[in-house]
């Protein structure tokens, strides 16, 4: 294990009137956490400040998210301990994914595991494997906090936030609201889509608001779902349903992802179950056949964020502080495992400052060139999907026709999903 940190401190505790550590990081959700892990890893000292309780974090509760894990965010989690700590039958593989257009018919887009066969089947991922793995949001923070929990040089600061800070030449002084000041060399802002680490550095962003909400939850059903991942765009609608490892009861879970404008989804969220399974039912026009909510129904607005920078003197932005996506890519989450790696990596590829300006700027051109393709063409396709005047579904099924016939477009998207290590 690589030290870095104190022989390049320019100032100790006793000079700044706070503790001292090599990088704080704001928020401990998944990025921040993940990031703690890969800076604890190369010797640095972390202190890791979230609003919430530690209770929240040792236990997060259900949010209704499954989230589509990469190989490659699979193979962060087991190099750092953290795949082991979730339950192996909670994690169910994603075997196909199928994306439809609406009551316009046409022919699904279909992508499936590479099988094997050669080639051209490697070219897209690895043989064998399936496209990805889904797993509950909360039992991956869940896993991250108890590796954190016991890794040396981690410090979890909860209940308390960062307020404001101010930078000098070597260190970066941080104020927190419970009254505390701690002094680091690199401020990490991994405090989500709306981040006050952002705002306090003064770094603007791409704020996309698709004037809709997001209702999530889990539906049981006879039917089985294959481990396939659909993808509906229907008319004034949004669908997904994303398959869930079974629990054991009667029938599959799949986890159901709902678009629609703000007052339907809020009148959803509170309907009776009854009424509510019957309509969910009805919108999926029985696919799976009669589907019943299982879970609480969960809303979120939908908005994609893009920080015009990623780094600033002694700062540095991850997770959805830097990229929020939409989540018709379900991108998002391993964009944040992506950030983080790369900022650790280029930060010890450096002269041993975690907050060494030259690092933090190949960072930047690093993230974006990984993420800023992505999160255009995603707003473009969540936009054109969407909406259905003029000549947009007609468009959405010749670009499904069109989609299904180009083998090497199909094999580009089936890597970008696997993301292979």
């Amino acid at each position: 294990m690589t030290r870095h940190g104190n022989d390049h401190q320019a100032e100790g505790p006793e000079q700044k009137g706070g503790a001292a550590c090599d990088v704080v990081i704001a928020g401990g959700g998944p990025a921040g956490l993940a990031a703690a892990l890969s800076f604890a890893r190369e010797g640095w000292q972390v202190s890791v400040v979230e609003k919430a309780p530690c209770s929240v974090l040792e236990a997060p509760s259900f949010d209704g998210r499954e989230i589509a894990l990469t190989h490659h965010t699979v193979h962060w989690l087991k190099q750092h301990g953290v795949w082991d700590e979730i339950p192996a039958e909670a994690i169910c593989p994603l075997d196909v994914a199928r994306v439809e257009s609406g009551s316009l018919g046409g022919p699904p887009l279909i992508f499936h595991a590479p099988d094997g066969g050669g080639a051209a089947s490697s070219d897209a991922g690895p043989e064998g494997e399936p496209l990805g793995f889904l797993v509950a949001n909360h039992l991956i923070r869940r896993a991250l906090h108890r590796v954190v929990s016991r890794t040396e040089g981690i410090t979890l600061l909860c209940q308390t936030g960062v307020t404001g800070y101010q930078t000098g030449r070597d260190a970066v002084q941080v104020r927190l609201s419970d009254g505390r000041a701690m002094q680091a060399r690199l401020l990490v802002g991994a405090d989500g889509r709306f981040s006050q680490i952002r705002e306090l550095a003064g770094i603007g962003a791409i704020v996309h608001d698709f004037g809709m909400s997001i209702l999530v939850c889990r539906m049981r059903h006879l039917t089985p779902h294959d481990n396939t991942a659909l993808q509906w765009f229907d008319e004034r609608q949004t669908i997904a349903l994303l398959p869930v490892a079974p629990d054991g009861g009667m029938g599959d879970i799949s986890s159901l992802v709902l678009t629609l404008p703000p007052d339907d989804i809020a009148r959803l969220r509170v309907a009776a179950p009854d009424d509510f399974n019957a309509e969910i039912t009805r919108r999926t026009d029985e696919r799976l056949g009669l589907l019943r909510v299982m879970s609480d129904r969960i809303t979120y607005p939908l908005k994609a964020v893009y920080a015009h920078r990623f780094q600033a003197p002694r700062v540095a932005l991850i997770g959805d502080a830097a990229v929020g996506m939409h989540p018709i890519t379900a991108h998002g989450f391993n964009f944040g495992i992506r950030g983080q790696e790369t900022l650790v990596q280029e930060l010890s590829a450096g002269p041993g400052d975690p907050g060494d300006a030259a690092s933090l700027q190949r960072f930047e051109r690093r993230h974006r060139k990984a993420t800023f393709p992505l999160f255009t063409a995603t707003n473009a396709i969540a936009v054109a999907y969407t909406r259905d005047d003029g000549p947009f579904p007609l468009a959405r099924r010749a670009g499904l026709m069109l989609a299904n016939r180009l083998a090497p477009f199909k094999k580009a998207v089936t890597r970008m999903l696997m993301d292979p290590v």
